[in-house]
């Protein structure tokens, strides 16, 4: 299921950025170590936004290790990192690291809703 709704995901953000206001260009993140971000945006000014799919309903700290690395090879182009999956609420993972629900795709202007801890997976 997981290379379905990452190539789900592609196909719409390449859809949307026919009707953007912000012309973005859409590359792939990888590290010589081998961590990755499935999907990479840039903007004509230069920022990066990150975005991971996981076709998991839970996700954990250790999920966003790929966003984490472009954060710091970015520096200040970095704008925000963003894990996409299957559960239904939007968390919080740090300076500008998000988990959210697929559907947030769809959604414009989407108010975060209160953590649960049955949506996060702790890390040993």
């Amino acid at each position: 299921m997981g290379p379905l709704l990452e190539t789900f995901v592609a196909n719409e953000l390449t859809k949307q950025r026919g009707w953007s206001r912000t012309p973005i260009e859409l590359f792939h993140f990888r590290t010589h170590a081998g961590m990755e971000v499935d999907l990479v945006l840039e903007a004509d000014d230069g920022r990066l936004a990150g975005i991971e799919v996981k076709s998991a309903a839970t996700v954990g700290a250790s999920d966003l290790k790929g966003l984490t690395a472009l954060r710091e090879v970015a520096g200040r182009r970095f704008h925000r990192g963003v894990l996409l999956y299957t559960g239904r609420e939007t968390l919080p993972f740090g300076s500008g690291l998000w988990a959210l629900p697929v559907s947030a795709l769809w959604q414009l202007g989407a108010q975060p809703v209160k953590k649960r801890r049955s949506s996060v997976r702790r890390s040993p």
